[in-house]
């Protein structure tokens, strides 16, 4: 929570509201209801507990009935917001204590008089300072939804200065959404949308209000991409043509592409020609050929000459969010690349690496079966690598963050991969696109399931290519919730595939059991444990090895080539093998505790073993029996691909909850919003007409202002 600034606190919306309760004489209320409450406030005092020092402040309340006791906890302020004799409109649920009935934590305020007819007899509704609706706000320690409230009022009764005339502060605000928009769309203004929800009078209200404002973070947003794309229109960039080699190249793979494979590939190759840098996002599910279409995308890149030459590459930068993606996207190019010798460096946080290696050191890959031939790489100083990429001389270079880093210069750095894109910031791409004179073309790559409204919002300065079909031969998984006393059955269907000479990974939400001291602990299976019950109890004529993101890089490197050398029969990892893994020969997956993972992640681990034409089985087991938690999982085995699992999330769970979605820097309430294909649509037309006709928003200087002050949203 960072409230800094009064338009900080006036933009902290009510999470929900609670129906104000019946307005009641005191002598009137009864244990566990919500009621209101007017009368008289005394015997303001605020203390301490001995034990654990919460203040705690206490008050009574009286009309001409009787007396209520009053007690705040952790709000120390509020005796010092009132004084002895203020009328009060008192609100909450009134709790039977051993000393009588009293109303802990309420929302308290003052007011001018008491509303005739509330004395002495029920009174229900609202008349007078009585709302129908009480704003309830999110919380962090030592700020309370009544002190936000309180805040939020004091804001709302400011006169201006001056400058102002005297007006309310309300009145002083300035809309930056024009005004023929808000009309297009039937939206209130600033002044009336923070009054709606803030004090809705009823709910249609609080509804209108929460629309505009979730609008106006999806307008801004959007301005921000659109005038990204606006910008990387007019820059100049390499043009790139390289359609017949590209073609012969794809022909070397072992296996033939898909459509829409070669649907992507032939868009990137038109956008290469144009002469401006391209901005694509290539969406596909798991195991959908990402990393061939982006093979292909490289070759036509470094098999063309710098300009004004005859001679030397182009260059190509991929960055992936791991190390252990990062190591396999290496050895994936050095086998695509295999007829053609090209030069590929490695670069991450642990060390380099360099293809082709001119000694016997390093690890070596077997790209074409036992009689093809043996490939290897080195590795080299960090140094070493950087001068040979300055100078031109590694035309692929493969990293994690280390990429972005100032000591890390292309020569002619042309086409700019990032996989899995969420993982990253829209500031970190810039920052890796912006460092050359000529701006190189990007393409982003996704397998996380994004809905096509986020897809369009966050992405909104990309265009849109979609791998929405295997390759020949994947199947589709068979994925099944196991009951607790179906696990033995289950680990012998693992033991008759182990035996046929397959793998099999296990996931568990823990690296090590919980601390049985502690409170609040996640209950969950851990990776430690389960290793160790695997191997002596469950598997004993088995290897069982373990990997998780604790571990330094050199040993989680160690035991992927253990897994992949099939050293290792059944890997236990955490989601540190979430992203990218490619095991073709492991065909099965155990999810542990799978309520712990959200859709989205349920879907990437699936994918571990959707890398073969081997029939691949996912098993998932869940210790909650809540009705939510088997829709949600029942969602995750009908769902037929990760697009329709996406939605799906939105639907169920809310945008809020989807996987990544706090890093997107996006509020709950235009995470909401996008469940609203409408909205973003008709926001995303809006900005893209104001860019197009005035990049500068010089006709709209209040909106130029704003989107300069609030830097509108990048995820970091």
């Amino acid at each position: 929570m960072r409230l800094f600034t009064v338009s900080d606190i006036l933009r902290h919306f009510p999470s929900r509201y609670g129906e104000a309760g019946l307005v009641k004489a005191i002598e009137f209320l009864n244990d566990s209801e919500n009621a209101v409450v007017f009368g008289k406030i005394s015997k303001l005092k605020t203390a301490k507990t001995f034990k654990s020092k919460v203040a705690i402040s206490t008050a009574e309340v009286e009309d001409s009935t009787g007396k209520v006791k009053i007690i705040w906890f952790s709000q120390p302020y509020i005796a010092k917001m009132f004084f002895e004799g203020n009328l009060v409109r008192i609100e909450g649920k009134v709790t039977e204590r051993k000393d009588g009935l009293s109303f802990s934590n309420p929302k308290i305020e003052k007011v001018t008089k008491i509303p005739e007819g509330t004395s002495g007899s029920l009174f229900s509704g609202s008349e007078g300072d009585n709302p129908n609706l009480s704003p309830i706000y999110p919380e962090s320690r030592g700020i309370s939804s009544n002190w936000i409230y309180h805040s939020i009022q004091k804001i709302f009764s400011a006169r201006g200065g001056s400058a102002s005339g005297g007006k309310g502060f309300l009145d002083t605000l300035e809309d930056p959404i024009p005004e023929k928009i808000l009309k297009k769309y039937n939206l209130p203004t600033l002044k009336t949308a923070l009054v709606w929800i803030h004090a809705p009078r009823k709910k249609e209200n609080a509804e209108i209000a929460r629309k505009r404002f979730a609008f106006e973070e999806i307008f801004f947003i959007q301005l921000d991409r659109q005038k990204e794309k606006f910008i990387a229109q007019k820059e100049k960039s390499f043009t790139i043509k390289k359609d017949a080699e590209v073609k012969d190249f794809v022909k070397t793979f072992p296996f033939p592409l898909t459509s829409t494979q070669n649907k992507s590939i032939q868009a990137i190759l038109d956008d290469f020609k144009v002469g401006h840098p391209m901005s694509r996002l290539l969406e596909g599910d798991v195991g959908s050929g990402k990393t061939a279409v982006a093979t292909a995308a490289s070759f036509a890149a470094v098999s063309t000459n710098p300009p004004n030459q005859d001679f030397g590459n182009l260059q190509v930068a991929y960055m992936a969010p791991t190390e252990i993606l990062a190591e396999q996207h290496f050895e994936s190019f050095i086998e695509y690349f295999s007829k053609y010798k090209v030069p590929i460096g490695l670069i991450t946080g642990s060390g380099a690496k360099k293809f082709p290696s001119k000694t016997s050191q390093g690890r070596t890959l077997n790209c074409s079966g036992p009689k093809g031939p043996t490939l290897a790489w080195t590795k080299i100083s960090k140094p070493q690598l950087l001068k040979w990429v300055e100078n031109g001389e590694i035309p692929i270079l493969i990293g994690t963050h280390a990429l972005i880093q100032k000591t890390v210069k292309f020569k002619n750095l042309a086409f700019i991969i990032i996989d899995e894109q969420h993982r990253f910031g829209v500031k970190q791409r810039m920052k890796l696109r912006r460092k050359h004179d000529i701006a190189p073309h990007f393409l982003s790559m996704t397998a996380t399931p994004i809905p096509r409204t986020l897809a369009l919002t966050i992405f909104g300065d990309l265009d849109l290519s979609l791998l929405d079909e295997l390759p020949p031969g994947r199947q589709i998984p068979e994925t099944k919730i196991i009951l607790s006393h179906q696990r033995e059955e289950i680990y012998e269907q693992v033991r008759n595939e182990l035996k046929t000479g397959r793998q099999v990974f296990v996931i568990c939400a823990r690296v090590n059991d919980p601390d049985p001291d502690k409170e609040n602990t996640l209950n969950a299976k851990s990776v430690k444990s389960e290793t160790e019950r695997l191997q002596s109890k469950i598997f004993p004529e088995f290897n069982v090895g373990s990997i998780t993101g604790k571990m330094k890089p050199a040993e989680k490197e160690k035991i992927m080539n253990e897994f992949k050398d099939k050293k290792i029969d059944i890997l236990v990892a955490t989601l540190v093998i979430e992203v990218g893994i490619n095991i073709p020969n492991a065909t099965m997956i155990i999810i542990e505790n799978a309520e712990r993972f959200g859709l989205s992640q349920l879907h990437q681990l699936r994918g571990r073993v959707l890398r073969s034409s081997f029939k691949p089985h996912c098993f998932v087991f869940a210790d909650s029996k809540s009705q939510k938690t088997i829709t949600r999982l029942k969602s995750f085995v009908n769902a037929k691909n990760g697009f329709e699992l996406a939605e799906e999330d939105l639907k169920q769970r809310g945008a809020g909850d989807l996987a990544g979605a706090k890093q997107w820097g996006v509020s709950d309430l235009a995470m909401e919003a996008l469940k609203n294909i409408k909205m973003v649509e008709a926001a995303r037309t809006e900005a893209q007409t104001l860019i197009e006709k005035d990049f500068e928003l010089k006709k709209y200087p209040l909106l130029a202002k704003y989107m300069t002050e609030k830097n509108v949203v990048h995820m970091e």
